[in-house]
């Protein structure tokens, strides 16, 4: 009978019904999340459109072809001669053809800037993964805590089952004048404190699944069931951090994302330097002069050449240029260094928090059992006589207290290895 009213709180509480809720267990919530969260498709997007700027920088390699129609009518002999210190002649002409450019060398600007592209290119890439893993942490844990405050719900309505049952026999106890109205005033006090235990694990409850909500993506509220998976015997928590953090500095995308661009600041660099160097290129141009002017006497032109140009000077803007991009390559040099620091912390900071929530397990176990005997022999003692009211209900609160720590206790632990696998990029 106390079960069934349980079921009934519970059911209650979550105002859902088994038509309406979607199980979910957690590997489905991450793929859902990785499929649907916006975040993640911005940094994939991002990455596509960092490898286009690849091959932006690359185009300067490749010969810049033109196709070229020009058609004038002016007057006969009149000659440009405002606006410069040429006065060219123009003649009336109807002509089609086309212009060439190559560059030849810029003795490795090109190709630093193409490198350095390429480099930014991969470390978004790694910011993509690095965001993946920021997404999928977040729903373990959402997930995680959606379990605690499932279970927690759970023992609120089992306790405030369990406490009607007892309020109630009181009250035909206190009715048969074989209890004091003191008795019957501390079993409703409990059964008020129960019902408020209720409501606050029913908020709890609701905000935890809508948060997790939210991080698969979903705009408007879905009622899900989740399907707790979690070991009833957990495996231990690492006890050395070190092997891990070692594992962190291999594995962790945003890690490898710094170094990369660390890299590309360097080549951009060493592009930056190269400013100061000659840049040599091919020019040509050929067509056809159908419709001319008399004095145009060819019907077709044509001409080649390379041109050399040698940076004299400019204000000092080149040397500028360079002597920023080096400090910048030593700015990113340094972030990288303190992202290897945050991480070593992390990981160890992780090893430790795991490992006591692992502890915590057996510690909050012990307490469950500790305080279900308590609470069955204060439960016969009251029957019998042999106790007050008092002791039952703190027997009854002590067991529920200890129902809730060791239900946090699981899923908190559970919590903490997906924070280990997230800091060492797992």
């Amino acid at each position: 009978m106390k079960t069934l009213i349980a079921t009934l709180f519970l059911a209650a509480s979550l105002g859902i019904t088994a038509q309406t809720t979607t199980p979910l267990t957690l590997q489905q919530a991450e793929q859902t999340a990785i499929r649907n969260n916006p975040r993640i498709a911005v940094s994939r997007l991002l990455a596509l459109a960092s490898g286009q700027v690849t091959r932006e920088t690359r185009a300067a390699e490749f010969p810049t072809i033109a196709a070229n129609l020009t058609a004038v009518d002016s007057h006969n002999g009149s000659r440009i001669t405002a606006g410069g210190l040429n006065n060219p002649i123009v003649y009336q002409r109807a002509a089609a053809g086309a212009s060439i450019s190559q560059l030849i060398t810029d003795f490795g600007r090109t190709h630093d800037l193409v490198a350095s592209a390429s480099l930014r290119a991969q470390a978004q890439n790694n910011l993509q993964l690095a965001t993946t893993a920021d997404i999928v942490i977040a729903v373990d844990e959402a997930f995680y805590r959606a379990l605690g405050s499932q279970a927690v719900l759970k023992v609120a309505a089992d306790t405030v089952a369990a406490r009607q049952t007892v309020a109630d026999q009181v009250s035909a106890l206190t009715n048969a004048k074989l209890r004091s109205t003191l008795d019957l005033s501390f079993a409703n006090v409990g059964l008020a404190q129960a019902r408020l235990m209720l409501l606050d694990a029913q908020n709890e409850n609701q905000a935890s699944l809508a948060a997790l909500s939210a991080l698969l993506g979903n705009e408007q509220p879905v009622a899900y069931t989740l399907i707790d998976e979690t070991p009833t015997a957990p495996a231990a928590a690492p006890l050395d951090a070190e092997p891990l953090v070692a594992e962190a500095f291999q594995s962790r995308p945003d890690l490898a994302a710094l170094n990369q661009q660390f890299a590309a600041q360097k080549k951009f660099a060493s592009a930056e330097h190269d400013l100061q160097r000659p840049t040599i290129s091919a020019l040509g141009a050929a067509g056809s002069t159908p419709v001319r002017s008399d004095s145009i006497l060819s019907s077709w032109y044509g001409a080649a050449g390379i041109n050399l140009s040698i940076p004299i000077f400019n204000g000092g803007l080149y040397s500028a240029r360079a002597k920023e991009a080096d400090l910048r390559a030593d700015a990113a040099h340094k972030q990288v260094d303190a992202l290897r620091q945050a991480i070593a912390r992390d990981v160890r900071t992780t090893v430790l928090q795991a490992q006591s929530n692992f502890q915590r397990i057996a510690v909050t176990q012990q307490f469950l059992d500790e305080a279900n005997t308590a609470f069955d022999l204060s439960q016969t003692r009251y029957k019998i006589g042999l106790s007050s009211i008092v002791e039952l209900s703190q027997a009854q609160l002590t067991q529920t207290e200890a129902q809730i720590a060791y239900a946090n206790a699981r899923f908190t632990y559970q919590a903490s290895l997906a924070a280990l696998r997230y800091q060492t990029g797992q």
